[in-house]
């Protein structure tokens, strides 16, 4: 329901984005193959009906984790990627796939090679489903090798990171690099380590948005401002990155 709402929301703005990228977590966890799929097949029927031309998926651990990306892979294509958009590099990121987030060797050479391809001072996009810092290790929100794709993406000046996992906004800094999450489309999460368990929020009727949304980006000449929207219609105060 949330997801087409979202669908009606966007395709409803009067200028139309270049792209839309999906931050992982496209379905929810099944241990029998053929629903996994059938579930994949469901989420791509209901985004077709965006009118943006380019969409960028990335692989959630609901979506990848069970089987290591197969059925993902099958319905949306490389689990990692990289590409250019009017002057601005991105790389998009599998942390999802592995057990407990972990890259691996191969993905940060991968990494390394695209960061080198990067011209210095230009900006650099890195996407991820799970936060790359160490947000709350005992709720499964980090990286098993985070701390090396963040070292890797340090020697750069302007990168700016947006991830997923943890169902909720949120923004940190990790020496010069900015990190940044949304809302969720299904379900709020509690703040990090404020309850003794990880667990969906509980329904609350007074509640106007029930903690989901979706995000505005108005790009200025200093930074972005993010606007959080509630469905409800409510826009939380804009921010500027930090």
């Amino acid at each position: 329901m949330c997801l087409k709402q979202t669908v009606a929301a966007i395709n409803a703005v009067d200028t139309q984005p270049d792209f839309i990228v999906f931050t992982g977590d496209l379905t929810h966890t099944t241990d029998d193959p053929k629903e996994r799929r059938t579930r994949m097949a469901e989420f791509r029927e209901i985004v077709s009906g965006l009118k943006a031309q380019k969409l960028i998926f990335l692989p959630g651990e609901h979506d990848a984790a069970p089987d290591r990306g197969e059925a993902y892979h099958e319905a949306f294509g490389d689990l990692h990627q990289a590409f250019e958009h009017k002057g601005v590099n991105f790389i998009a990121l599998d942390n999802a796939s592995a057990p407990g987030g972990a890259m691996g060797e191969a993905q940060l050479d991968w990494l390394a090679a695209e960061v080198a391809r990067v011209p210095p001072g230009a900006p650099l996009v890195v996407l991820a489903h799970r936060p790359l810092f160490d947000l709350y290790p005992a709720w499964d929100w980090a990286t098993k090798d985070g701390a090396r794709a963040i070292e890797t993406l340090s020697h750069r000046d302007n990168v700016t990171v947006f991830y997923g996992h943890i169902h909720q906004e949120n923004h940190q800094m990790t020496g010069n690099i900015a990190h940044h999450s949304a809302r969720s489309l299904v379900f709020p999460m509690p703040a990090p380590g404020s309850t003794p368990k990880r667990a969906p929020l509980a329904w609350d009727p007074a509640s106007p948005d029930h903690g989901l949304g979706h995000r505005s980006i108005q790009v200025t000449r200093m930074r972005p401002v993010f606007t959080e929207v509630a469905f409800a219609g409510v826009a939380v105060p804009a921010r500027p990155s930090p």
